[in-house]
């Protein structure tokens, strides 16, 4: 590669870079750093050390929503990836309309937040829902939504579950990579359709699959943020659907409590990463037993 090239790959990367820089590296530096002072906008930051960690490990408050945020997790993370698997493989043939089943099963995931939250307020109505309406068809199992803690906390990750456009995309292209000369070789053999998606599709979809289980572990620990905040406003009490991303903007941008905010950004983050690794270690467990 020529100097001229280099030079010009470059300033292809230089746009990309400075986007990083402005909007990862600094403002991660920056809570960090903010992390270990009190800080409200108003007064000068006092430097606090430790000691907005060790008020979380005391907040009850705190401890709520990281054992909320641990149980979205943990719930809605499978039942994501697995919806993203399902459909892939429903709609990777071709048949008549198969666009519009895949158009559909993408739409949810391009609705703003808000909106999509909004209507999902309008669709749990334990009075006039139209999901209640149409579980009243079939018996007196009329859950009220919204306003209990469990079904509340099942509402939260509902909503999740139809917001799985990417994964979906990203299962449907490695499914549709796999060469149909497999398939083939197997039908020939008598292959069961369970285990030729046990010795064929699985493996070969693996690596994918596990990518995508890193990225909605951490993706799922924002996206509780906007239907906590529209749809069950935290609650109904004591803090139900009160998750961690919640918890950090009321003690930011309503207590001014951007020191406590931060530390518990970190907590957030130091969480998350030891999920991930967990889940690399189990997988990783599992693809060696595999191979056996």
């Amino acid at each position: 590669m020529s100097l001229r090239e280099r030079r010009e790959l470059r300033l292809m990367l230089a746009p990309y870079l400075v986007g990083i820089a402005l909007l990862i590296l600094i403002p991660a530096i920056f809570t960090f750093v903010l992390a270990f002072y009190e800080y409200d906008l108003i007064r000068p930051a006092v430097f606090r050390g430790l000691d907005n960690f060790r008020e979380l490990l005391q907040d009850d408050v705190f401890r709520i929503s990281l054992r909320n945020s641990l149980v979205f997790v943990l719930v809605a993370v499978p039942l994501r990836l697995l919806g993203a698997l399902a459909l892939a493989l429903l709609f990777h043939g071709r048949f008549r309309g198969v666009g519009v089943y895949r158009t559909g099963a993408y739409l949810p995931t391009v609705v703003p937040d808000v909106a999509y939250a909004l209507l999902w307020l309008w669709i749990f109505n334990p009075l006039y829902g139209p999901l209640n309406l149409f579980l009243g068809l079939f018996g007196d199992f009329t859950p009220a939504w919204l306003t209990n803690p469990a079904s509340a906390q099942a509402a939260v990750v509902i909503m999740s579950l139809f917001q799985l456009g990417e994964g979906f995309v990203v299962a449907l292209a490695t499914r549709q990579e796999i060469p149909e000369e497999l398939y083939e070789l197997a039908a020939i053999e008598g292959s069961s359709t369970l285990n030729v998606f046990r010795r064929v599709t699985l493996p070969i979809m693996a690596p994918t699959l596990i990518l995508l289980l890193f990225r909605d572990t951490i993706f799922s620990f924002q996206a509780s943020f906007v239907p906590a905040l529209i749809v069950t406003e935290g609650g109904p009490p004591p803090y139900a659907t009160t998750y961690l991303p919640l918890f950090i903007y009321r003690n930011a941008f309503e207590y001014l409590r951007y020191g406590y905010a931060a530390a518990a950004t970190l907590t957030m983050f130091v969480v998350t990463g030891v999920i991930v690794l967990i889940q690399y270690r189990i997988v990783k467990r599992w693809r060696k037993a595999f191979v056996v």
